[in-house]
């Protein structure tokens, strides 16, 4: 099986388009390092929690929305050849990100089931 990062962020809804720009941006970077597939998801129904949630897992603010994304890669050596690369590329370095990178979380994961 692929393997995959998975990203949760929240970024302000006036920058919605900022956030495609970006993405789309990054896009062909990310391909050209590897990435299979990658995908990027505006929230629409996310719910507040008792115990936890998505807003409160990035600190969402009032004014924002929790955006959930994820890369598909062949794998994971793939994946940290790529990324590494990425964090390198000064197309990357000097992009701006249209929302606060210090409170999205992201990580790793092996599929165990793909159906």
């Amino acid at each position: 099986m692929n393997y995959v990062d998975g990203f949760l962020a929240a970024v302000p809804a006036a920058n919605r388009q900022a956030f495609l720009d970006h993405a789309t941006a990054a896009l062909p970077l990310f391909k050209e390092y590897g990435a299979l597939r990658v995908v990027e998801c505006w929230g629409d129904d996310v719910p507040d929690g008792k115990v936890t949630d998505f807003k409160g897992a990035v600190q969402a603010k009032p004014d924002e929305v929790v955006v959930f994304s994820w890369i598909e890669w062949p794998s994971k050596a793939v994946r940290d050849a790529g990324m590494k690369r990425m964090m390198e590329d000064p197309r990357m370095r000097d992009m701006t990100m249209p929302f606060d990178g210090q409170r999205m979380i992201f990580g790793g994961f092996q599929p165990i089931l793909d159906a």
